[in-house]
């Protein structure tokens, strides 16, 4: 049986709290304990609860799953990632990436994830998601863009992936959608 198409992504957020040292910058990833993605690496974050923006969602999801506080306000966003998994709709996911360098707190493990600090230049890609380095380097690097990462019939390895360059690395006031993007990758 096919499965059956959500109604619409789910909307979600990522939040990349970054520790600018002496040695070079490290980002604070975790190891996920439980739910979508249970034994990878990855970014803190999760769904957007209903009256929330996305920056308050992902502050709020950084608090709760690491013990860090940071402000809405300092949040930068970074790109915006529209995950499509053809073998199973229902799990498609449009996600916003902030960054920040202004927190508080002591990362400290949740029921969510185990957090750790990692350099930028050297992530636990064999842990991560097949497609974070696609985009995670790129957000490294400076570059703010919409991507678009299709995933195989296995709902894990990269069937498809682009990206389209924010003007002047400013958020676009509209999303990208599926037909902005180049066809090949």
């Amino acid at each position: 049986m096919a499965p059956t198409p959500a109604a619409s992504p789910v909307q979600v957020v990522l939040c990349l709290p970054i520790l600018r040292g002496l040695t070079g910058s490290q980002v604070l990833l975790g190891l996920k304990q439980r739910g979508f993605g249970v034994g990878h690496v990855v970014a803190p974050g999760g769904k957007i609860e209903p009256g929330e923006s996305p920056a308050q969602a992902a502050a709020r999801e950084l608090r709760e799953e690491t013990s860090l506080i940071t402000d809405p306000a300092s949040l930068e966003p970074a790109a915006r990632v529209y995950f499509r998994f053809p073998a199973n709709p229902a799990a498609d996911m449009d996600c916003q990436v902030f960054l920040t360098s202004d927190f508080s707190g002591m990362a400290a493990p949740s029921d969510e994830l185990v957090p750790g600090w990692y350099p930028v230049g050297h992530l636990p890609l064999p842990q991560m998601w097949e497609d974070s380095p696609m985009w995670l380097n790129r957000i490294f690097s400076g570059e703010r863009f919409d991507a678009l990462v299709c995933l195989g019939e296995d709902n894990e390895s990269v069937a498809h992936f682009a990206t389209i360059d924010w003007p002047a690395r400013q958020l676009p006031d509209t999303p990208a959608i599926e037909t902005d993007f180049p066809t090949t990758s």
